[in-house]
């Protein structure tokens, strides 16, 4: 691929930067029963919410912060992510954003982890915090009480990531000689359809975005170039050719 004057890479995290999800790994290390429990009422409760709500049980019964920071520092993370990112940071002129379903807390403190805290110009996700009790408190990035987003091709009532890259190029104000897209899940299917022909969207095999890439694609006009990978040493090599 040609060397561009202006980059923007856009990274989903779980199971794209990440090796798992941020959201099930954290039950599955602390408390498989509560990851059961999801898995069980993933279907009726929205899903930032029925973290929300494992959280609250996992506090009452005293995990601690420290635990679930240590959970995340341990999440596979694979060295060759760490190097691609890095490598292509260093050469200048492409720009960072993450686009992520998970939230603040657990992506900051992983990022942290792998001395990554200053990858990203923006991190758009669902907001999260500590209280004082230990308690991680999370929201949805889009209010249920508030003015909903409009996305009409399936994204999660808590973010529409569409709309959310729109919002940030417009922010910006930049016009991105080209525009690199890093995701796995269905939720990255809406943003991808908002690039542009000379645009990339690195998809990772076996999970639900190639799937609707090859199911929807065609028929929503996507136009970006897709090129697929399915471990980190993939997307070490991609990055090193832009």
């Amino acid at each position: 691929m040609s060397a561009t004057k202006t980059q923007l890479v856009v990274f989903d995290f779980d199971w794209s930067m990440a090796d798992q999800d941020t959201d099930r790994w954290i039950f599955e290390v602390l408390a498989p029963d509560l990851r059961r429990e999801m898995k069980t009422l993933k279907d009726e409760i929205q899903w930032t919410d029925l973290v929300a709500h494992s959280l609250r049980e996992a506090h009452s019964r005293s995990i601690t912060k420290e635990q679930i920071i240590h959970a995340l520092q341990i999440m596979p993370f694979h060295p060759a992510m760490v190097r691609a990112v890095t490598n292509l940071k260093n050469k200048g002129e492409t720009t960072f954003l993450c686009l992520s379903n998970a939230n603040s807390v657990f992506i900051s403190t992983i990022l942290e982890s792998k001395g990554l805290q200053d990858l990203f110009e923006e991190i758009i996700t669902n907001p999260a915090e500590w209280d004082p009790s230990g308690l991680l408190k999370l929201r949805r990035r889009v209010d249920p009480a508030g003015p909903q987003h409009s996305c009409k091709v399936g994204c999660s009532p808590n973010m529409c990531k569409g709309e959310e890259l729109e919002a940030f190029l417009t922010r910006k104000g930049v016009q991105f000689d080209h525009i690199a897209y890093v995701g796995d899940g269905t939720n990255d299917f809406c943003p991808i359809l908002r690039l542009r022909s000379q645009d990339t969207v690195f998809c990772r095999t076996n999970r639900g975005l190639q799937k609707r890439i090859h199911k929807e694609g065609e028929a929503e006009g996507l136009k970006c170039n897709v090129q697929y990978w399915g471990g980190a040493w993939e997307i070490e090599e991609k990055f090193s050719k832009l």
